[in-house]
């Protein structure tokens, strides 16, 4: 078997395309001590750096399932390896949150996952672009990081960070729900 998962099939085409990305999503939550299931893996990544990469994850059996302007879905035709999902950024925001970033090592290959504060802002971000769809899920991963974390919710630093990624509304939501 050339890649025994999804991420040593990742970390190989990465170094291979030189292409960056970030682990987001239920791992990078998993990384901050919330417990989280995911049937997928999610990577922040520039759209160039995906153009890169999309015909090797192709040759080994990924194909597009669902794409837009902002976000790609990979589905595996393999049971060893998982769906991936891909949100596009610019390369400013691609390369600050590398910059802040952690390195955490799954199937003893090494990513990088956004710091505390940069995955509570996508995730705010992901809810206030899409409601409907994202805030159940990512209304509880944002919930659990500042309980589990222990970041003061009264501070200024998590008002501002609520008030740039998300609404007014989802910051009281916060102060409701995690008092």
């Amino acid at each position: 078997m050339k890649y025994p998962s999804v991420f040593h099939l990742i970390a190989a085409i990465v170094k291979e395309t030189g292409a960056r990305c970030v682990l987001i999503g239920g791992f990078a939550v998993n990384y901050y001590k919330v417990t989280r299931q995911t049937a997928d893996v999610d990577f922040l990544i520039t759209k160039d750096g995906y153009k890169k990469i999309l015909s090797l994850l192709e040759a080994e059996g990924l194909k597009e399932d669902y794409t837009q302007e902002v976000f790609a879905r990979l589905t595996a035709d393999r049971p060893y390896f998982i769906d991936l999902d891909f949100m596009f950024v610019d390369k400013e925001t691609l390369d600050k949150i590398i910059k802040d970033g952690k390195t955490v090592e799954i199937a003893e290959q090494k990513f990088i996952v956004p710091c505390l504060n940069h995955l509570i802002a996508l995730k705010l971000h992901a809810i206030k672009h899409n409601p409907k769809i994202r805030e159940f899920k990512d209304f509880l991963d944002i919930a659990e990081l500042i309980k589990v974390n222990k970041i003061d919710i009264k501070s200024d630093e998590l008002r501002v960070l609520c008030l740039k990624y998300g609404t007014e509304e989802l910051y009281n939501k916060i102060l409701d729900w995690v008092r």
